[in-house]
């Protein structure tokens, strides 16, 4: 499912990188634990300045994201304000906190497969980036869209460089190109903390 719903966190400005690195590398013992129920999925982090977006495909993966981030706040000491679950309106250009008026099952199948590599781009808007998602798609490739960030799975480390390479070239990301390894927790930061694998 490549629905945008995020939560947005604000911290003071020196604590954001801190928290941004922590979602990326080393979760405290409650949130981990918190993670573990969304193992398989992936949840796009961006930062702007003292204001860190969590992306997720569904409101659940969103309301699960927001006790994660709430628990490692708890643990941390941080001060922060986390809040409510945001929901993109494509037809009204728009984030809107309003309950959904229609159904969403509780339970959701989880997604497997995900490839050992990943190729990060974010696309200028969140049209952009679901062409660039459905292009993807139709080209064979493994990808999740989450707003204007899309995620492109590899198998290699060498296919991961050259996904990249070319991607870079034909979609001209307006942001941070990265391939890396995926972690062992489903946030997958962008701004080039969170990851083992190499910047290009």
């Amino acid at each position: 499912m490549n629905d945008d719903w995020r939560i947005r966190v604000d911290v003071e400005d020196e604590h954001a990188a801190g928290l941004l690195e922590r979602l990326g590398l080393d979760l405290s013992f409650e949130a981990r634990r918190l993670a573990e129920e969304l193992e398989g999925r992936r949840l796009v982090v961006s930062r702007d300045d003292e204001t860190l977006f969590v992306y997720a495909g569904s409101k659940l993966e969103a309301e699960r994201a927001r006790d994660i981030i709430e628990a490692e706040l708890r643990e941390t000491g941080l001060q922060g304000r986390v809040g409510p679950i945001e929901h993109w309106l494509a037809d009204a250009d728009h984030w809107d906190d309003e309950p959904a008026e229609k159904f969403e099952p509780e339970q959701e199948v989880l997604r497997e497969g995900l490839s050992p590599w990943e190729v990060r781009l974010e696309a200028g808007s969140a049209e952009e980036g679901e062409t660039l998602a459905a292009k993807l798609a139709a080209d064979g490739y493994s990808v999740v869209r989450r707003y204007r960030f899309v995620l492109v799975g590899a198998d290699s480390e060498d296919a991961a460089r050259e996904l990249a390479e070319r991607l870079h070239g034909e979609a001209e990301a307006s942001g941070q190109l990265v391939y890396e390894t995926l972690p062992q927790n489903p946030f997958a930061i962008f701004g080039g903390l969170g990851g083992s694998g190499t910047p290009l």
